[in-house]
This record gives structure tokens, sequence and C-alpha cells, in this order.
């Protein structure tokens, strides 16, 4: 099978994809909605998509994160990362996020962070980010800061 991950813009049809991935992995599970208002933040905000390319060559979306800049600094924050149900455990959220800290470290960027749930420490660690400080609740469920530099 062939993947391919990018940049996608905000606002297009992949966006909109992206979306639909992160309510079905992220959300549904803690009976959460987006806000247009939450969703309307997002404009300045690096979006990543990894698809699945098919037989026909058609793309099928199957991860995505985003990742947003720090003000006034060289840190960026890596949020929203979403893998397919069917798809998880199979390499493809370790593709996206060496994709998306590749896209950084070629923009500037030294470090990367994010808020990770507990579940998913173990795939963060792996991938030699470093958890920072105590745990916190965030969304209503554990959360540690975790950070990798680039």
């Amino acid at each position: 099978m062939t993947y391919q991950c990018k940049v996608i813009e905000f606002g297009t049809v992949q966006y909109d994809e992206t979306v639909s991935l992160r309510i079905e992995i992220l959300r549904k599970p803690l009976n959460l909605v987006f806000t247009d208002e939450q969703l309307a933040m997002e404009i300045d905000q690096i979006h990543f998509a990894c698809y699945e390319l098919n037989e026909n060559g058609v793309e099928d979306l199957i991860a995505c994160l985003i990742l947003v800049p720090e003000k006034g600094a060289n840190d960026i924050q890596m949020r929203q990362v979403a893998v397919d149900l069917n798809k998880q455990h199979q390499g493809i959220g370790k593709k996206i996020v060496k994709f998306a800290e590749n896209w950084a470290l070629k923009a500037g960027y030294s470090k990367v962070f994010c808020h990770a749930r507990d579940t998913a420490i173990p795939f963060y660690l792996k991938l030699g980010y470093q958890i920072i400080g105590d745990g916190f609740v965030e969304v209503g469920i554990p959360h540690v800061h975790m950070e990798k530099l680039l």
C-alpha cells in the first residue's frame, strides 16, 4: 500500500475530511463537538493529512494532525492527532508525526510539544518525546505535556 502525507489548506474539502476524522476519533468518544468558533480559530494553523492511495490512485484519508506555531518562539504545538480506527497500530501515526516534525524543522522550529492523552503517552515516548511536569486534565481526561527537540 502507498501512503502520502502532505500539508492541506484550511477550508478545503480535504480540511473538512480531517474535521470529520477528528470528530470520529477524538470527539465522539468524549461526547464532545466542535463549535464554529473552535474551527474558525484553526485558520492560521498548519494542517497535515496522510492518505492511502488505492489501486485507482484515489486518496483515502487515514490520519491527520495540526501544528500551531507559538507566537514569539521557535516552538510549535502538535494537536488533534487522529488515525482512522482501521489503520491504528500500523505505523501511520508515526509516519504523519515524522512528516510534520520534518516540516517544522525545515520551517525553522526547534521544538515540538503536545498535550498527550494518557493513552497516547507510550506512542510519543517511542518517538522521542519527553514528559515535562505533572499531569493535568484537559477536555475531561488526563493529559501530560510532552516535548521533543528537533
